[in-house]
């Protein structure tokens, strides 16, 4: 194996100077440097302190700089590495996939919240994606059975990878489907979603890193962002049993059209994230 005359030390200082350079970088320059350094190295942080000074081999600098070559281009660091933490579990994602976020994880606290543990109960989570949601759900509540929808079979096979993975794949049903047509007249006590929410015009204020590289159907829904709750909200009544309980995600601005969609149900309840977005919306069918 031959060597180069890089050190570990001077392979993150690199490549925190050369994400710098990029304006939409700069911030987290410093994190995704150490981060894919470490990754691509398949080496513990402790390694960065212990041995700053060890000279890696050109192989192991290759690969080094071929993850930082790909975050230059702004391509997300969950979708270079393959991997993203969501409530306390780690998931496979890939660009079928929406990159799960930790505003996320207050739909799946607010179920967990009104479930209890030892009760059995029929889930379904709508857009599944990664399967984050489902299998997070499937995970804490050991008697729910969960049906994860989605229309792309792309993301249906990671999430199913993501299932295996956590050792719940007996408890979780992919069904690729349009929201709940796929599912018949079953009947449930939760659905649960983290939909399309984001207005088609607000596009070109994102992030290149999600705009350019994350599924566009997981993030855009017409002209004000509400085209899939609109079809969501009936569908949701019609499948689900008298108090069962609907859990979505929402958008900044949202609230008060969602309130009015669900006029006619009861206790509906709108959460508020750690920045003080309202984020989720939970009701209950009468």
């Amino acid at each position: 194996m031959s060597r180069s005359d890089v050190t570990l030390r001077e392979a993150q200082v690199g490549a925190a100077r050369r994400l710098a350079e990029r304006p939409e970088l700069r911030d987290q320059a410093g994190r995704d440097a150490e981060y894919l350094l470490l990754w691509a190295l398949g080496l513990p942080r402790t390694e960065l302190f212990a041995r700053p000074e060890r000279v890696l081999a050109e192989e192991e600098l290759a690969r080094v700089e071929a993850a930082i070559a790909r975050r230059l281009m702004l391509e997300p660091v969950q979708y270079i590495t393959g991997v993203q933490e969501f409530h306390g579990l780690e998931f496979r994602v890939t660009s079928a996939t929406l990159i799960p976020r930790p505003e996320t994880e207050l739909l799946v606290d607010a179920l967990l919240e009104r479930i209890p543990v030892g009760k059995e109960v029929r889930i379904v989570d709508i857009g599944t994606g990664s399967g984050a949601i489902a299998v997070a759900l499937a995970v804490k509540l050991p008697l729910a059975h969960v049906v994860a929808l989605d229309l792309s079979e792309a993301a249906l096979e990671v999430a199913r990878q993501n299932a295996l993975a956590h050792s719940v794949s007996e408890r979780v049903e992919l069904l690729r489907s349009d929201l709940l047509n796929g599912v018949g007249e079953a009947l449930f006590d939760v659905i649960v979603s983290n939909p399309p929410y984001i207005p088609g015009g607000d596009r070109v204020t994102l992030h290149p890193q999600v705009r350019d590289f994350e599924p566009r159907t997981a993030l855009f829904a017409g002209n004000d962002g509400l085209d899939v709750y609109q079809r969501l909200v009936p569908q949701a009544w019609a499948r689900l049993r008298p108090g069962g309980l609907l859990a979505m995600e929402m958008g900044f601005g949202q609230a008060e059209a969602l309130r009015a969609m669900l006029q006619g149900w009861d206790g509906v309840e709108v959460l508020v994230d750690l920045q003080g977005i309202e984020r989720v919306v939970v009701a209950t069918r009468l």
